[in-house]
């Protein structure tokens, strides 16, 4: 297996809608303006999310999110409207194994996008980029067996459900939960 570093493949690709790109220095503000704008409902789904976020706090994880891109060990994404420009979500592969290859898509929208298509168009899109560009041969979204909303994309995008982990997570209160496993393979 070639070091994945000298894995060549593009920073950013588009799907109808979306520009969907590795992030960059400078990303950091407009990823905590929504972070913040989504707090509601992004607090029972993600540990970052229990707190209002500062520009300099998110500009830190923007940056070693870039760093990780290029050194290929995790691949943060961030999508964006592309007649706009606006931001909308922030998404990845993640929990990478070069191996198989194998990938594991994380999410979460803008509040004020939600509902629209964009997560799974990017979801989609996302997926595509894993199979033809990192010649990817699993695909893996994993998520809180109650996050409906989130559950909904895998199901939406043909994703077969592997299989609900009993108590594998804590939840942001404190509870165990269980995990769905949805994956395709390819």
């Amino acid at each position: 297996m070639v070091n994945p570093i000298l894995l060549e493949f593009p920073g950013e690709f588009e799907t109808d809608r979306l520009l969907i790109r590795m992030p960059l220095p400078g990303d950091g503000a407009v990823t905590c303006e929504s972070i913040n704008a989504s707090l509601k409902e992004l607090k029972p789904w993600m540990p970052f999310a229990q707190k209002e976020q500062t520009v300099e706090e998110t500009e830190v994880v923007i940056r070693q999110g870039h760093l990780n891109f290029l050194n290929r060990t995790d691949l943060r994404l961030l999508v964006f409207k592309k007649d706009t420009g606006e931001f909308v979500a922030s998404s990845g592969l993640h929990r990478i194994n070069w191996d198989v290859p194998k990938f594991e898509i994380g999410y979460w929208i803008d509040t004020r996008y939600s509902g629209k298509g964009y997560m799974t168009e990017a979801v989609k899109g996302i997926t595509d980029f894993a199979v033809k560009e990192l010649k990817g041969r699993r695909v893996e979204i994993r998520c809180d067996s109650l996050n409906r909303k989130s559950r909904a994309i895998p199901e939406r995008l043909g994703f077969s459900l592997d299989g609900i982990l009993k108590n594998d997570s804590i939840s942001v209160e404190g509870d165990l939960r269980d995990t769905c496993i949805y994956s395709k393979t390819f």
